[in-house]
């Protein structure tokens, strides 16, 4: 039986509308897909416990349990230490409005000297662009609103999911196997081996990063006695979780306190610079070796992944995406077809083989 050959344009217009109605599929259904990967993630990590629970002739619905109430109790720390950020910065207000107030007086006036300009005429300039700004940041808000609901949606599903995935592990695994003809049975099992392996890595790698990062924030602010400085280390590691976004956001709050707290302007920038160089620390030491060097991924598919995961599930896809392509690159490293594009996603540069020197030799002798 003869086969049917596509032509090219053919096949790379059916590979656009494919990959357009999966990403598009992945954006309607963020709801639902996003706490099943969450939940899944979160179960590769805590599957050593319960494995750990059970060998302990635990039974496995109360191992499975004494997990998820694990997951959630640092989960409830976590949210408790994002609400006393919240009230700190409540309280913190008023302090906030007279300061800004006074010192864009004074910036007015000394612009208006300096310029030779009438404060009327900057304080109308200002106030006409303060309507701009604010209708914009009221559609910020909104945004920023609906995304913590989608998050508290997120974290209503996650202990169910994450409690029936680890009780029917056994069967997913099966399923997925049984998806293969036996010749490929080894293949699978390595990429379902390997995923794990990276992504319990990679998860770890992530707390360590936290803790340290915590560390050099709070020692940072308590050297230059800044308020409330371990609660802001520590929000600030975990804002740092979320990829090349997280990092910009904790250094604004600690910034905008210390603007508040102490009399002195250059407090802020000090603030900046100690956080700048924790950021530099972060991207060329303690990612490379901690967390980086467990995908495998180059920086350049780093940063198009988070950036597409933010466009399609907001900040949960900015975290996901690592992982995720983490885990597309264990695949296509395993299936022939796809090696090559496992090699663009990994972080392995090329060196010229010798081959190639001397065509390239023979090419030039030729001209």
């Amino acid at each position: 039986m003869d086969t049917i050959k596509i032509p090219f344009y053919a096949k790379t217009a059916l590979i656009f509308i494919s990959g357009y109605a999966f990403i598009y599929a992945l954006y309607l259904g963020q709801n639902i897909i996003v706490p099943i990967v969450y939940a899944t993630l979160i179960s590769i990590l805590l599957n050593p416990i319960v494995n750990f629970l059970v060998r302990k002739k635990l039974n496995k619905i109360l191992a499975i349990s004494m997990a998820v109430i694990l997951v959630f109790l640092i989960t409830a720390c976590l949210l408790y230490f994002i609400s006393t950020q919240i009230s700190m910065f409540a309280e913190t207000y008023p302090q906030l409005k007279v300061k800004m107030l006074t010192t864009s007086n004074q910036a007015i006036h000394s612009f208006s000297q300096h310029f030779n300009i009438k404060e009327k005429k900057v304080n109308e300039w200002i106030q006409h662009n303060e309507d701009i700004i604010f209708s914009d940041a009221g559609l910020m808000v909104g945004r920023t609103l609906l995304n913590l609901s989608s998050t508290f949606f997120v974290l209503l599903l996650l202990p169910v999911y994450l409690f029936m995935i680890l009780y029917y592990k056994s069967l997913l695994l099966e399923f997925i196997r049984r998806l293969f003809r036996a010749e490929h049975h080894t293949s699978v099992a390595e990429v379902l081996n390997n995923t794990k392996v990276i992504i319990q890595s990679y998860l770890k790698g992530l707390l360590i990063e936290a803790l340290v990062i915590a560390i050099l924030n709070s020692a940072g602010l308590l050297l230059l006695g800044v308020e409330y400085a371990i609660i802001l280390g520590v929000t600030g590691a975990l804002l740092n979780v979320i990829p090349y976004i997280g990092g910009v956001i904790a250094i604004a709050l600690p910034m905008v306190i210390a603007f508040v707290t102490k009399d002195s302007v250059s407090y802020p920038f000090l603030v900046l610079g100690i956080y700048l160089l924790i950021q530099f620390i972060d991207n060329h030491y303690i990612i490379p070796m901690v967390v980086a060097s467990k995908v495998k991924i180059n920086a350049l598919v780093s940063v198009v992944v988070v950036l597409v995961g933010g466009a399609i599930w907001g900040i949960p896809g900015m975290f996901l995406s690592i992982p995720l392509t983490a885990i597309l690159k264990v695949i296509f490293d395993h299936i022939e077809i796809l090696k090559p594009w496992g090699y663009l996603l990994g972080n392995i540069e090329p060196s010229a083989s010798k081959f190639t020197l001397r065509k390239m030799r023979k090419i030039n002798e030729k001209k």
